[in-house]
């Protein structure tokens, strides 16, 4: 049996490595997914079983443990940018402008209570605290990548702190497994402070969804009496009129054509019209009076459908609606899009990308024809697309290399290895298409490289904790990280949670999900989901979980590189 014992202590061998990394992170996982009240700490759990492994001295070299460390935010950050990227400029449209202020507020609010408990409840003249409560604050907002930003921007200030790095994943641990109570708490919390009555909250969203002009087409016969239309194209109407129309058919002389962009309209003629319902009014004015009485056409008896298409065609990259002519040319209108879980407004503007679902309105094979021109091919889909993301993981570490001396701060301020491949995964998300980059990974793709990186990460980052982490709770302040994470995590939802509900009336969904996006955590949005039969929770997540995710990672770095190891 020596062969065994020297694969468990022989730290160096590559069997050994992979075998620690292998029972920790298939441990973490698998005592991740026990549920207590319904409440799973998912895939951080890895982080946990790392400490055990590294407490009794069960690890690695430390070159390799941070090597793994590193690569594994890497890809986890990287993946995270790609996935929120083409919804991170749109986040801001409409009524997300407002949401996004209010979780911007709660994340300033996170930190102004962590730095009041800092100089509350712990001594400020030990250099090593402040770090400990920014991983604590990671920890209070379930933000691992936070965590992981913190860390690497800690090791540029390896000169500050002559008596070894302080382990912050220790305060992260601590604050974590309360952090992800606290947050759907809190939510509760909010819910009976605001007396919010869930039954009444599903009616009015229901109400809301049945009132949009924009969930069904709207169609219409009208005869063309405007005399400025005589002589004009189809295309020229359109332009004019700068709304979503769709002209199916046209009775010209007494032949019934499907008009195109270039076909001409004269007075007498009649249209058959499809629009939102919201400009039936407008564009009936313009082109002339509704007729009861409707002529009859080969195929009128086809049916009007509504199909879910996938962009999948790589020429359709980046093209903007309007340069489609769905509407002129094959008599569909695109009611609604998605990408990355997030609807967006079909609009005019809207720039395409590979991995957009619509949804097409109109007749059926003029939806099949236009199925066709989009791609609407999950086979393509499928194709990983792997040189993308080492090129911008390439682009992203040099980007986040770039050294800002600013004076007063002991190192050059650097992005790092988490903040630089995050902000350019976020661009090449949006802005890929110009350069040709396919960026469009599947979710169960993107997920598995996430999960792997994050798995990576949390097993480096625990080992290596693992042989201080039970001096640090029981010999130091580690009940201290423990009650003041709670504090951290609880006090700003309650504020900004009820100012969302009083001051600006947002639906209760809609809050519990822009809570949940904010504190970027999957468990609390789970929980909205369980409660709310609509999309709500979803929306209010994703919207404000871009500009979130973003801000939790700087916010954590600033902090280290702004207060720490100044002394």
């Amino acid at each position: 049996m020596e062969w065994l014992t020297n694969l468990f202590n022989n730290n160096d061998s590559v069997a050994h490595i992979v075998l620690l990394y292998s029972i920790v992170i298939a441990g973490g996982v698998l005592l991740g997914k026990v549920k207590i009240a319904g409440i799973s700490l998912g895939v951080t759990f890895v982080l946990f079983v790392g400490i055990l492994a590294g407490h009794i001295k069960f690890t690695a070299p430390t070159n390799i443990l941070t090597f793994m460390q590193d690569f594994g935010l890497i890809l986890f950050v990287f993946c995270i940018g790609l996935q929120v990227g083409p919804g991170f400029f749109e986040s801001f449209k409409k009524g997300g402008i407002k949401l996004n202020l209010l979780s911007v507020s709660l994340i300033l609010l996170n930190v102004l209570v962590m730095f009041a408990c800092y100089f509350i409840f712990f001594d400020t003249k030990d250099p090593n605290t402040l770090p400990m409560m920014v991983g604590t604050l990671s920890g209070a907002v379930t933000n691992t990548p936070g965590l992981g930003a913190a860390n690497e921007a800690l090791n540029s200030l390896e000169a500050s702190f002559p008596n070894g790095l302080p382990q912050i994943a220790s305060g992260y641990a601590c604050a974590y497994p309360l952090g992800v109570l606290g947050i759907i708490g809190a939510t509760i919390a909010v819910r009976y402070i605001c007396r919010v009555d869930l039954q009444e909250e599903e009616e009015k969203l229901a109400a809301q969804e049945g009132e949009d002009p924009h969930a069904k087409p709207y169609i219409m016969h009208l005869k063309v009496n405007n005399s400025y239309l005589d002589g004009r194209t189809l295309g020229e109407i359109s332009n004019f009129l700068n709304r979503d129309m769709v002209c199916t058919r046209l009775l010209h002389e007494g032949k019934i054509v499907i008009p195109k962009s270039d076909t001409i309209f004269s007075l007498g003629d009649e249209a058959l019209v499809v629009c939102a319902e919201s400009d039936a009014e407008a564009i009936q004015a313009f082109i002339g009076e509704k007729l009861d009485e409707e002529w009859e056409y080969e195929d009128k008896e086809q049916p009007m459908v509504s199909k879910r298409i996938v962009v999948t065609r790589p020429s359709i990259n980046g093209k903007l609606l309007r340069e489609m002519h769905f509407s002129s040319v094959y008599g569909v209108n695109i009611t609604r899009i998605t990408r990355q879980g997030m609807n967006l407004f079909a609009s005019r503007n809207h720039r395409f990308q590979i991995g957009d679902r619509v949804v097409a309105v109109g007749p059926e094979d003029h939806v099949n024809r236009v199925a066709e021109v989009l791609g609407n091919s999950m086979r393509r889909l499928d194709a990983p697309n792997i040189a993308t993301i080492f090129i911008g993981i390439i682009v992203g570490i040099l980007f986040g290399s770039i050294p800002v001396h600013i004076h007063g701060i002991p190192a050059a301020l650097k992005l790092g290895i988490a903040g630089g491949p995050l902000v350019i995964a976020i661009l090449i998300g949006r802005f890929g298409y110009k350069f040709k980059l396919v960026t469009y990974t599947t979710t169960s793709a993107n997920l598995m490289l996430r999960e792997i990186g994050l798995a990576l990460f949390l097993a480096s980052v625990g080992i290596k904790a693992g042989a201080h982490f039970w001096d640090t709770v029981i010999q130091g302040d580690g009940i201290k990280y423990v009650y003041t994470g709670f504090l951290i995590t609880v006090i700003p939802i309650l504020i900004v949670g009820t100012i969302t509900r009083i001051v600006y009336k947002f639906n209760y969904f809609t809050i519990m999900g822009m809570l949940a996006g904010t504190c970027t955590d999957p468990p609390a949005l789970a929980y909205a989901n369980q409660i709310c039969s609509s999309e709500a929770p979803g929306i209010g997540y994703s919207t404000v979980y871009p500009l979130s995710m973003f801000l939790r990672i700087f916010t954590a770095q600033l902090i280290v590189l702004f207060f720490c190891g100044q002394s």
